[in-house]
């Protein structure tokens, strides 16, 4: 009988493509594949450790697994693993941790899935010349994250990606437009580029970002690519012109600002400073007009007083973003970042975080409006108990209609005609037929 595997990821979807990845490897060897929540006789948990927030959620997971299969082999594995391994292992109930390397050969670790006494430890020193490991997701039936890039060469002050996955590195170009025509060859519309620092492409192989999108753009089937986060300094003029020009590449930018306060960009060792951020937002703009913008932003640094967060507030505010994504800076142990004075109270940054988010809803909202009566292709991606079905714009605006069996899982023209409510905008189908 098949030995049954649970999977559960936090984090990232660049984490997500790594266990789609290592789950298929799984189920290639012979193991099945069942839900996490369900009895296994191995669960695997793909840690994260970004914040705070995601080390407690890893061990929530550990808890509800063990609750589950109380005599499963219980893996963890990925970035808080290859951080925090001697921690991890002493968790009761775990039994192998693997690091951010080890972690692609959990294959050869399952060969005795006894429960252990004391679990067993492979997490390997990060060095200069680590492996890049290809992998992509594909849970959703229209959706593809395609990793194209690993590990980060920034020494951001809060961040320990670095530490956990390495320099950056990547694959050449030849290599992800195979594996984009596979996904294309499979039924796949639209591929998201993901990575921990994907506008840094080509530091393996002296190639760029741009070129990697000029050769993605030429692979038949797809419908759409859409860019992750990337960073402001690395969106160059090269590929803005590019994507204004491409109908295959999604007018939509997601960029981590993480303050809008030079003093606290500056703290951060950020590599870039408000003036350049502004600059990219509107050069985007004049070139694609409709493109929808959005940003990562970390409220509560140390240090950062009340003027720096109304600054940010103004900034932020001052610029045609169309959402924001709003984190609580929590300490990383072992960051410059957690030794830094100027530690900012809970209820302080509690309190920033929910003015920012409502700075985030209100230009969400007012970027919604100002495509209304617009005509969209949406690739529809669930049916919902409500009799509509939903999908994203193009220019990522989420859309429902009316439910139309031909068009789930396929893409059709809408005109956006409000209302707005709870983040969807109500459409009208202004096709007879999906899009091929």
């Amino acid at each position: 009988m098949r030995k049954k595997v649970a999977f559960h990821t936090l984090g990232c979807k660049l984490n997500f493509s790594e266990t789609s990845e290592i789950g298929r490897q799984l189920e290639e060897s012979g193991f099945e594949r069942v839900p996490f929540g369900t009895q296994a006789d191995i669960t695997v948990i793909h840690t994260c450790s970004v914040t705070g927030s995601a080390d407690r959620k890893t061990k929530q997971a550990v808890h509800k697994a063990i609750h589950i299969s109380p005599d499963g082999y219980l893996v963890a594995m990925g970035c808080f693993a290859q951080l925090n391994p001697q921690e991890i292992a002493s968790w009761d109930g775990v039994d192998l941790v693997l690091g951010t390397n080890d972690k692609f050969d959990l294959v050869k670790y399952l060969t005795d899935i006894s429960k252990k006494d004391h679990a067993e430890i492979h997490s390997c020193e990060i060095t200069e010349d680590q492996k890049f490991f290809p992998a992509h997701s594909t849970a959703e039936r229209t959706r593809a994250f395609l990793k194209v890039q690993d590990g980060c060469d920034y020494p951001c002050t809060y961040c320990t990606i670095p530490k956990a996955r390495g320099k950056s590195r990547n694959p050449e170009i030849s290599s992800i437009v195979q594996q984009a025509k596979d996904l294309s060859n499979r039924g796949l519309r639209e591929i998201v580029l993901t990575g921990v620092n994907i506008g840094d492409f080509g530091k393996s192989t002296g190639e760029t970002f741009t070129q990697l999108a000029i050769a993605l753009n030429e692979v038949e089937g797809i419908l759409r690519y859409r860019i992750s986060s990337i960073e402001p300094n690395l969106i160059t003029n090269e590929l803005l012109r590019f994507v204004s020009g491409s109908t295959r590449f999604a007018p939509h930018f997601h960029i981590p600002l993480q303050s809008g306060s030079d003093n606290i960009l500056k703290l951060m060792k950020r590599r870039y400073l408000t003036s350049v951020f502004a600059e990219r937002v509107m050069q985007i703009k004049s070139l694609i007009p409709d493109c929808s913008i959005g940003a990562d932003v970390i409220v509560g640094f140390p240090g950062e007083n009340d003027q720096d967060f109304e600054d940010a507030q103004q900034f932020i505010s001052s610029l045609p973003l169309s959402y924001l994504h709003v984190f609580t800076y929590s300490e990383r142990p072992g960051t410059p970042a957690a030794a830094m004075p100027g530690k900012v109270q809970n209820r302080i940054r509690d309190e920033r975080s929910h003015s920012l988010h409502e700075t985030g809803n209100r230009l969400k909202y007012e970027f919604y409006k100002s495509q209304l009566g617009s005509e969209r292709i949406v690739i529809f991606e669930q049916k919902k108990p409500d009799g509509t079905m939903t999908g994203f714009t193009e220019n990522y605006i989420e859309v429902k209609v009316d439910y139309q069996p031909d068009f789930l899982h396929r893409a059709g023209w809408v005109q956006l005609c409000g209302p707005i409510s709870y983040g969807i905008v109500k459409a009208k189908m202004i096709s007879a037929n999906p899009l091929p």
